[in-house]
């Protein structure tokens, strides 16, 4: 039953998209402020515990497995920031965003894979030991490259601060996954029960974030809906069909591409929301309206790339695909 309707996190991310932008008050209290866990922003204490929920997932033998598909996962994670990125910054000069989504753009397009995607690979057959090692790795590797690459390429648009990134991606994203791999290593059976529903305690904390912000940026999303709707497909869709064909250059097999494609092209969406939402992110900005901008194109990459995702595993689900040449 659990499983069922995590898998169906494509249908429950389009409904809380609709609801928040047809009945946009029932949402408001995400980022308003009048609900923090501990004193901390909601949405940071809700992708905090989606993290958590990754690391209890998580144990010593996935940290071994890398070794035993180097080439797959150190593409993989290599193609995730640099195609991503290098898209991101294209497509928002190319549309000619305004500051708030173009940073946002960018953002979300720095952040590593999302959990998601190894739900997304499980549909359509790919390789899904490699999708949760390179989610893995991804999550762990931005804890430094997230900041850097949004600073740099971010830059042109405003001074990004990558110090105030780099412990927002220690505290809201190492400090939990790390914790949950110490509770899964100390506390097997108990990790092991909560893992069991904590994917679908995952999919519905993104849909709240997602929620939150489509209801509090309706306006401004209505005003820029679409030229910013057609960046964020296309950022997903160049993601997508550049991780398939480059690693199909590559000779990886069918199943690998697949993986690395779903991988590449799947964001962490509410990763990228949560940290444009923070008050230090938008200090950042001298125009508070395009601070208010700038989550937008997170909440909106949620929505498209478990769509785009959800149709290709229905697709590539038909038939399975061959084994790794890697």
């Amino acid at each position: 039953m659990i499983a069922r309707a995590t898998n169906l996190f494509a249908l429950w991310t389009v409904a809380g998209t609709l609801w928040a932008w047809l009945a946009p008050g029932h949402w408001l209290w995400v980022g308003d402020g009048s609900v923090a866990p501990f004193g901390q922003p909601l949405i940071s204490v809700l992708l905090g515990v989606i993290m958590l929920g990754m690391g209890l997932t998580l144990s010593i033998e996935d940290f071994r497995r890398v070794a035993k598909m180097p080439r797959c996962v150190g593409a993989g994670v290599a193609l995730q920031f640099t195609v991503m990125p290098l898209a991101g910054v294209t497509l928002a000069a190319l549309f000619g965003l305004e500051t708030g989504l173009a940073v946002g753009l960018i953002l979300v397009s720095c952040c590593p894979g999302g959990t998601a995607s190894n739900v997304v690979s499980y549909l359509a057959r790919a390789n899904v030991a490699l999708s949760v090692t390179m989610t893995m790795c991804s999550t762990i590797v931005a804890v430094a490259l997230t900041p850097l690459l949004t600073g740099w390429l971010a830059g042109y648009f405003i001074e990004i601060d990558r110090w105030n990134l780099f412990r927002e991606m220690i505290v809201i994203v190492l400090l939990p996954v790390v914790a949950g791999i110490g509770l899964n290593t100390a506390f097997p059976g108990i990790a092991r029960r909560i893992s069991a529903v904590s994917p679908l305690v995952s999919v519905f904390g993104v849909v709240v974030i997602v929620a939150g912000i489509i209801a509090k940026s309706r306006d401004l999303i209505a005003e820029n809906a679409g030229t910013l709707l057609l960046a964020v497909v296309s950022l997903h869709a160049i993601g997508f069909a550049l991780g398939y064909a480059i690693t199909r250059l590559m000779r990886f097999g069918v199943s690998e591409a697949r993986t690395i494609s779903i991988e590449v092209g799947m964001q962490n969406s509410g990763l990228g929301a949560s940290m444009a939402a923070g008050k230090g992110f938008a200090a950042q900005f001298a125009n508070p309206v395009q601070a208010a901008l700038a989550p937008v194109p997170s909440a909106i990459s949620a929505v498209c790339h478990v769509v785009i995702g959800s149709i290709l595993a229905a697709v590539w689900g038909r038939n399975s695909g061959g084994q790794a040449d890697a």
